[in-house]
């Protein structure tokens, strides 16, 4: 066994000895030797720390104070020594600890200055932008005068406008009268003097107050009605003037007799004795007339309008009292209802419907609803034939004849209207050819016509009830009478279509100006044996438009004095191709003091845009529509379409109210070209024209608000960088001026803050002059839209510029429950009828519209409920073009979650919304708003185009 072998035994034996002793070890053992060891371990290394610490040099200075003690009592020399250096390194510590605070100190300095100048650079930064914002714009200034330049150079034309008005100076020189002969033929190159009524005029009417001239003697005098009311509304027309040196045209009122004279005129009428050619009337008889009295009169009465209204009585025949008495009109040109063939100057002598309706004011409380189409009598007719023949031959002949012998042919139409209503038929007819007892009191009339039956309340029933109102033209050799346009008047205001038999041989009212082929059936006497058969087979299309049609024309030329008289006056102007004098516009007076200089805040720039969305261009106005000659020229009446001839309905505006209703654009007798005809076209150019109408146009945003300063000034601020914004107009709704430290946003460009002249939801819609721009854009104030979507609603406007475009619609369904009501619904739907307005594109033509020509009940109804205007102009703008809205984007309503409450939050919003859609309704006659599924989303929107591919995008 080797040594190593021994003494791995000794090991185990030792290991298994250890083993065997711990095994039979007690506990209390175990227990007092650990307890052994917890004392003797501790002292081991006291020891050895101790041996350690007398190892340590003398001269150590990290020793503690204990050892300090313990070197003083060996060595106190090296001891103070040690003290000293102690004390010199606590000073150090000091004079360390104390630079360290001042470079912490100057640290933090530092940070400060370092974040002041961070915050000079991104004003910097800023300010570079937004001058090199402002050198755009200044560059695109520059190439857009070089544009405009160089079109004036190919066009080579020079803006033209009317010069300062050129009026004549003097009274009309004293002439000798016209022979009979002329005065017959009279025509306005003949019997008018143009050299008063220059082109820049303004076509100054003149009138003869009835108050304190009378023209015609015996014993007559004008209705007091008349004279009041004449003047009255003549005084709201532009075109009057106080100064008779500049008149272009005298206007005298010579009828109605009142009925106390009645007798005697009807006596002088039919038996004074035919007086020779040239021989003076005599004096105290109706024919001795004071016409050449007249203190203008100059001899023969040239650019003299003699106005003779019936309007109490229209049964008595005084309708053609002038002609009928053999008064001397001279060169003069006379107005009224009544006319003989042979008295009748066409191109001079103009027919007016008689004085039925109100002084003014809104008449459609007067109207039927427009629906059905077909109503419960498909024709209907109430009326006696009475009176003879008012010339000389006529009365010799009817004196031979018994007044009530109808001639062969009046027989033979009765006879078969008679027939067909009784025929085997599902038609209804109210056919009554003899009125029957207790009715209204009948008068002989000087032209064989058919009188009236019943009261005006018993007719209407009546005609309400028609689909068509039968008119029968006078007999002999009448061309109109005063029966027949009452008649006229009463079926168009009842919604009846009116069926001339024996059309061909009558003239209606301004048959220059309306085209009455799109309102009444004209047809010949021959044509009754075909009458039932062209009735049936008329659809209910053409029934509806007819009817429309026709109450718009009674609306605006036949329901009152004021219609009736600015017709008249407009109706001479066009004649003589003279422009209109322009609409008055509101004048946008500031909310400011004109001392008082608002505060200016910068707005946020967004340094880094997700895209170019176009250039930020100086604001310039769109092209102004002049007024002059050119529009005379322009008039055509395939233009007027809906609106017949818009000088008579709106003779002060600037341009004319027309909206063709199947044109794919407003006119462009309105500054407009037809799409595809004018700048830009397709593909690259279509796109930098904005839609091909105009090569550069801006637009003009309207904001409402009322004391909701904080939102109105964050909504500015996000206009700022808009491209093609001209200007913002805020409309100040409330009573209280903004306050004094209030901060505007800078957003470039003009900021109008206008004072309303009362808290009104329809001042959003008013005409302010200082709207330089066709295109507006009318936003609520808590209204949030990216400028992309502002862009392309504007690119879409700019395509559909007779509507309106925008971004939240809603529609309007009928009452499946009721059926009696529409109702107002804002819930998503594949279908709308409505853009609100609250965000949308509309034309400046339809703020004069809506301001001037809507109905006042309906701008009443919008003040009592502090709501609607939005669907007021939806209302007018379909009942215009017959064209639905075009909504732009997916966007359907607007949320503000910082502004405060909404009138659109409250309970009653829904409701009143409702019953506005009905009331709007009554005032219309119909619903005009029309359905459409159609919506307008960019082409490749956000779309990333690769390079190689954008060649092929500029074509599309």
């Amino acid at each position: 066994m080797t040594s190593y072998e021994s003494l791995g035994g000794l090991a185990a034996g030792a290991s298994s000895g250890l083993c065997h002793w711990l095994k039979h070890m007690k506990l209390y053992r175990v227990v007092g030797l650990m307890a052994l060891c917890l004392l003797i371990v501790p002292f081991i290394f006291y020891q050895l720390l101790m041996s350690a610490e007398s190892s340590v040099p003398h001269n150590d200075i990290h020793r503690s104070r204990s050892q300090l003690d313990t070197f003083e009592e060996v060595s106190p020399l090296k001891a103070a020594d040690l003290k000293l250096r102690i004390d010199e390194m606590l000073r150090i510590k000091g004079t360390v600890s104390l630079e360290l605070r001042d470079l912490e100190s100057r640290r933090q300095k530092l940070q400060s200055d370092i974040g002041l100048y961070n915050q000079k650079i991104d004003e910097l930064k800023q300010e570079l932008a937004r001058q090199q914002t402002e050198l755009d714009r200044l560059k695109i200034s520059v190439e857009q005068a070089q544009v405009a330049q160089r079109e004036a150079v190919l066009r080579n034309t020079p803006e033209l406008a009317l010069p300062k008005p050129l009026y004549s100076d003097s009274l009309p020189s004293p002439v000798a009268p016209a022979g009979k002969e002329q005065r017959r033929v009279c025509k306005m190159s003949s019997c008018f003097d143009h050299s008063r009524c220059s082109l820049t005029s303004g076509f100054p009417v003149y009138l003869y107050d009835p108050d304190t001239v009378s023209v015609v003697n015996g014993g007559y005098d004008i209705d007091g009605f008349l004279r009041t009311t004449i003047k009255q509304t003549l005084g709201y027309n532009a075109h009057l003037t106080t100064d008779p040196k500049k008149a272009c045209v005298f206007l005298v009122l010579v009828g109605e007799a009142l009925p106390e004279h009645e007798a005697t005129m009807k006596n002088n009428r039919y038996n004074a004795p035919q007086q020779a050619e040239g021989a003076q009337p005599e004096a105290g008889s109706v024919n001795a007339t004071r016409l050449r009295l007249l203190p203008y009169w100059g001899g023969d009465g040239r650019n003299h309008v003699l106005l003779n209204f019936a309007r109490r009585e229209i049964g008595t025949g005084t309708g053609n009292m002038l002609r009928g008495t053999g008064i001397d009109t001279g060169r003069a040109m006379v107005v009224q209802s009544s006319f003989e063939e042979s008295q009748f100057r066409a191109g001079f002598d103009l027919i007016a419907p008689p004085i039925l309706g109100p002084p003014g004011g809104d008449v459609w409380q007067e109207c039927a609803q427009m629906l059905p189409a077909r109503r419960k009598y498909l024709l209907s007719f109430q009326g006696e034939l009475s009176g003879q023949n008012g010339s000389a031959a006529g009365a010799a002949q009817g004196a031979a004849h018994d007044d009530t012998e109808l001639d062969m042919v009046d027989e033979f139409i009765i006879e078969h209207l008679k027939e067909m209503s009784s025929g085997r038929t599902q038609d209804h007819f109210m056919l009554q050819f003899e009125c029957v007892p207790a009715t209204e009191q009948r008068h002989p009339t000087s032209v064989r016509d058919w009188s009236l039956c019943g009261t005006d309340n018993s007719r209407k029933s009546v005609l309400k009830e028609s689909t068509f109102a039968l008119l029968l033209a006078p007999t002999g050799t009448a061309v109109s009478s005063t029966l027949l346009q009452a008649r006229l008047y009463e079926a168009l205001r009842a919604g009846a279509i009116p069926l001339i038999l024996g059309g061909d041989q009558v003239e209606l009212p301004y048959a220059e100006t309306i085209e009455w082929r799109r309102v009444v059936i004209a047809l010949p006497k021959a044509r009754i044996t075909e009458l039932h058969f062209l009735l049936r087979a008329i659809p209910d299309a053409d029934l509806l438009t007819m009817r429309r049609q026709g109450r718009l024309v009674w609306e605006r030329y036949l329901s009152s004095v004021q219609s009736t008289v600015d017709t008249i006056v407009a109706s001479l102007r066009d004649r003589l191709g003279i422009p209109p004098k322009p609409v008055r516009a509101v004048v946008a007076h500031s909310v400011f003091n004109s001392s008082f200089v608002p505060l200016k805040s910068d707005p946020v720039i967004d340094a880094e845009p997700e895209e170019s969305l176009g250039p930020i261009e100086p604001p310039y106005p769109s092209p102004a529509f002049r007024r002059n000659y050119t529009a005379a020229l322009m008039q055509s009446r395939e233009m007027w379409n809906d609106w017949a001839d818009p000088f008579a309905l709106y003779p002060q505006l600037p341009f004319d109210p027309v909206l063709p209703s199947d044109a794919k654009f407003i006119g462009s007798h309105m500054g407009f070209r037809p799409i595809g005809k004018g700048a830009g076209g397709a593909g690259k150019e279509f796109g930098e024209s904005l839609g091909g109408n105009y090569p550069r146009e801006q637009f003009t945003t309207v904001i409402l608000t009322y004391e909701r300063e904080q939102v109105l000034m964050d909504s500015l601020g996000r206009l700022y960088g808009l491209p093609y914004l001209h200007k913002v107009i805020v409309v100040w709704n409330s009573p209280k001026p903004p306050l004094e430290d209030l901060r505007w946003p800078d957003i470039g460009v003009p900021v109008h803050v206008v004072r309303a002249p009362r808290n009104s939801l329809n001042n959003r819609f008013l005409p302010f002059d200082a709207i330089e721009t066709e295109a507006v854009l009318s936003v609520d104030d808590d209204a949030h839209l990216r400028h992309d979507e502002i862009l392309f609603g504007f690119r879409v406007w700019r395509e559909h510029r007779d509507r309106v475009v925008g971004f939240p619609g809603r529609f309007h369904a009928w009452d499946v429950n009721t059926l009696d009501s529409w109702n107002y619904n804002s819930n998503y739907s594949c279908e709308l009828s409505m853009v609100l307005t609250g965000a949308a594109f509309i034309h400046k033509y339809y703020t004069y519209l809506y301001t001037y020509t809507l109905p006042q009940a309906i701008r009443d109804k919008v003040d009592e409920y502090m709501n609607c205007e939005d669907i007021a102009m939806n209302f007018l703008v379909s009942h215009v073009t017959r064209k639905p809205p075009v909504k732009v984007t997916s966007r359907w309503t607007f949320r503000c979650p910082g502004c405060p409450v909404s009138l659109s939050e409250d309970d009653t919003h829904f409701q009143e919304r409702h019953k506005c859609i009905n009331f709007f309704t009554k005032v219309f006659g119909y619903t005009p708003l029309l359905n459409t599924q159609y919506r307008a989303d960019s082409i490749l929107f956000k779309t990333r185009i690769p390079h190689d591919k954008q060649k092929c995008f500029k074509f599309i």
